[in-house]
């Protein structure tokens, strides 16, 4: 009979799962890992995942949720660094970068693996949401300030999509080591002088 297990328990091994599960899914891609291979990365019976997540699927979901919410955090405290409008958006485009960079298996998981079955986890969906406020949260701050003009959803938008592409194309060696840096500053200086106020 299978010991009871508590709280702290459940969460120490779906965090190890977790961990394990991403880095098989992002070294061999989500269709090519098995619950069985994830089993025998931690040493487990075949069995033992199902004891805590109903599927392959439920993992990933899991640990692309995860991610969404650590990158929110990170981001969420840089926007409380001291400053203008333009410290904290600073900042957030640091902290960003600095996620990414340095956890660039979970990047790609979060951003460039599309579930069709997304909305089947509150958690993800969720999560994914508070990334995306993080991303219109400093606009918001540079339009009100009149640094800006315009609605600050699209233009956190149109920030994250140049942001992401660049990450992406050094992340794939399509740029140097450290190219994304520079062409983010580019382009949000060229997006943000577009977008000041008409005088």
């Amino acid at each position: 009979m299978p010991r009871v297990l508590s709280e702290s328990d459940v969460a120490e091994f779906r965090e190890r799962l977790c961990d394990a599960a991403q880095r098989l899914f992002a070294e061999k891609g989500p269709e090519a890992v098995t619950m069985r291979q994830l089993a025998s990365e931690l040493g487990v019976s075949p069995m033992t995942p199902y004891r805590y997540f109903k599927d392959k699927d439920d993992i990933l979901a899991a640990v692309r949720a995860n991610g969404f919410d650590r990158f929110a955090q990170v981001m969420e405290k840089a926007y409380e660094t001291p400053g203008d409008a333009r410290a904290k958006g600073l900042a957030v485009r640091e902290a960003y970068l600095a996620f990414a960079f340095e956890n660039p298996q979970a990047y790609k998981l979060m951003f460039d693996l599309n579930q069709p079955n997304e909305a089947d986890y509150p958690a993800l969906v969720e999560a994914a949401q508070r990334a995306r406020v993080t991303m219109s949260q400093y606009v918001r701050g540079l339009v009100e300030a009149g640094v800006m003009a315009g609605d600050p959803e699209q233009i956190g938008l149109m920030l994250w999509a140049a942001t992401h592409g660049a990450v992406g194309l050094e992340l794939v060696g399509k740029l140097p080591p450290g190219g994304a840096k520079p062409l983010i500053a580019a382009m949000s200086s060229a997006i943000s002088r577009g977008l000041r106020p008409q005088a």
